[in-house]
């Protein structure tokens, strides 16, 4: 098949990084274009990382060699030149809001790991397997910015990964009254690793900022529904995290703590996890896992270090499984953050976009 050209914003962060590593031998995908900031504009790849490469594959040889344009002020050049963009930059928000919102004015699709336009009414944040039906608001979305392919679409926050998708299905079947979630976040989700980050070793530090109220809020968008033109989040359910930054390179674990309308038996839990597809399985999209949940009985699993690569990153782990004094279950949860939580998600989002015929080649 002839490939879509894809274009990076923010190539030369840790995500975007993750974006020009997962285009090297992408089926559907061909890398075209690289962006960052002024400082690194005109310089080959390479050489405006440097030392920087933090990815544990080494650069991609068709990378290497390309010229890194201007985000900001190559807009039209890079727009012509690919058929969409994914934004990594790393910008204010307001910043990457008018930044997104150009390449969009510029009938370039923007699919985003960002947060800025995560509660834009009329922006779709979708977990493929979750809530694929929210792409629906993209029309309106257009009309709105007055383009004809342009839209933004956007990912959640990465420390959802590790415990909204299990969840959800639990949601559908038997009604979920309210969560308790406490998040162990790997350094990466920082942009870190522990040679730039060394404070890190052998720590655990009880904040990150903003963290919680994501947590608390995105999974009520992600529930919600497209209603005249804008995304309803739900009511419910009453979601209170913590957010822990550890010390793992990759990884986010999560405990929960769920209560349900309907108090389902732990079988009833495991089979509904076992049994889950979601629209980029139906479509067997390319970076789709098989098995979107995976339940470990070992009661010593999942672990970061051994599970996070479970399906190439891209599934999400459950373990532990069992009652609690307080809430209905306990549980807990592991999603890879750079690959299905952040760059890797977005990657499967615009499979998902091109495949349901958002995104069209030009």
């Amino acid at each position: 098949m002839e490939k879509y050209r894809v274009g990076v914003i923010g190539g030369t962060g840790m995500v975007g990084q993750r974006f020009v590593t997962l285009m090297a031998e992408h089926p559907w995908f061909q890398l075209t274009a690289i962006a960052a900031s002024a400082r690194s504009a005109g310089k080959t790849y390479e050489e405006a990382i440097g030392n920087r490469w933090a990815m544990e594959a080494p650069m991609p040889e068709a990378a290497k060699h390309m010229v890194v344009l201007n985000a900001e002020t190559d807009i039209e050049r890079i727009a012509s030149q690919v058929d969409f963009v994914f934004s990594a930059v790393d910008m204010k928000k307001e910043e990457i809001q008018a930044l997104e919102e150009a390449y969009a004015k510029h009938e370039c699709p923007v699919v985003s790991n960002n947060s800025a336009h995560r509660w834009t009414p009329d922006v779709p944040m979708v977990v493929p397997e979750i809530n694929p039906e929210h792409l629906s608001v993209i029309p309106a979305q257009r009309r709105r910015l007055g383009t004809e392919r342009g839209f933004i679409a956007v990912k959640s926050n990465c420390s959802l990964q590790s415990y909204v998708p299990a969840l959800h299905p639990l949601r559908e079947r038997f009604g979920l009254s309210k969560a308790l979630v406490c998040t162990y976040q790997a350094i990466s989700g920082a942009g870190k690793t522990f040679e730039t980050w060394p404070e890190m070793v052998d720590n655990v530090i009880p904040y990150i900022g903003g963290e919680e109220e994501k947590s608390e809020r995105e999974p009520l968008k992600l529930w919600g529904h497209v209603e005249d033109g804008v995304i309803v989040n739900a009511d419910s359910p009453a979601i209170t995290a913590q957010c822990f930054r550890v010390a793992a390179s990759d990884g986010h674990m999560a405990a929960v703590f769920a209560s349900f309308d309907r108090k389902p038996t732990e079988e009833e839990i495991k089979e509904a996890w076992a049994s889950f597809r979601g629209r980029p399985q139906e479509l067997g999209l390319p970076s789709a896992p098989q098995q979107f949940l995976h339940y470990f009985e070992d009661p010593s699993r999942p672990q970061t270090k051994l599970d996070r690569m479970t399906e190439r990153g891209m599934a999400v782990c459950a373990g532990r499984l069992r009652p609690d004094t307080q809430y209905d279950y306990k549980f807990v949860c592991l999603s890879h953050n750079t690959l299905r939580g952040a760059a890797g998600g977005a990657v499967l989002l615009a499979e998902l976009l091109c495949a349901e015929g958002y995104i069209t080649r030009r």
